[in-house]
């Protein structure tokens, strides 16, 4: 069951405003009836507001009179009592040093294999610039001669899920088969 916020704090409103038996309380806020009693005997909680469970839509006061007509009815929280987390989105992706050597190696696997992909794309999947996604594409990047095209998701800079959503996001089949990696020494 879900329990209210600030449940002493709700324990010892319930306890000051209304007549409901310790149990009640108890039972709502997730508390041992002694524990409650204690409260309204002044040994714990001392100096501890009340927070108003009505005021602030977790109780509505119908449903404390009917517990109140009723000892052994059980009050019940609100549905909108308890707000739904908020998702935060995804923040600016970290790379450690060790790997940092290594994007350029992604980068160059993703633009060969997957055109479809935006800049955009690329730099939020990998964690870069678009400055660096067009040294890489233009070939000035300061170590062009030494950049491989390897898979990011091999190389630890993403996930197979990210990097399929967004293939996908960009039109193109996860799927697909992908390019041989260029052999220098058959040339």
């Amino acid at each position: 069951m879900t329990l209210p916020l600030m449940p002493k704090a709700t324990a010892v409103w319930l306890i000051e405003k209304t007549s409901l038996s310790f149990d009640q309380i108890a039972d709502f806020v997730g508390m041992h009836p002694l524990e409650v009693q204690a409260i309204a005997d002044g040994e714990v909680a001392q100096g501890i507001v009340g927070y108003d469970p009505v005021q602030n839509s977790q109780l509505r006061r119908e449903e404390i009179l009917r517990c109140e007509a009723d000892p052994n009815a059980r009050l019940r929280l609100m549905e909108t009592a308890s707000p739904a987390p908020k998702s935060r989105g995804k923040g600016a992706r970290y790379t450690p040093v060790s790997k940092r050597n290594d994007r350029p190696d992604g980068i160059a696997f993703l633009l060969r294999n997957f055109p479809q992909l935006s800049e955009a794309q690329i730099g939020k999947l990998l964690g870069t610039t678009k400055d660096t996604i067009a040294k890489v594409r233009d070939r000035t990047h300061w170590n062009s001669a030494n950049i491989k095209p390897r898979d990011p998701v091999i190389l630890g800079l993403c996930s197979q899920s990210d990097l399929n959503a967004a293939i996908l996001a960009a039109g193109g089949n996860p799927s697909a088969p992908l390019m041989p990696p260029e052999d220098e020494d058959a040339a």
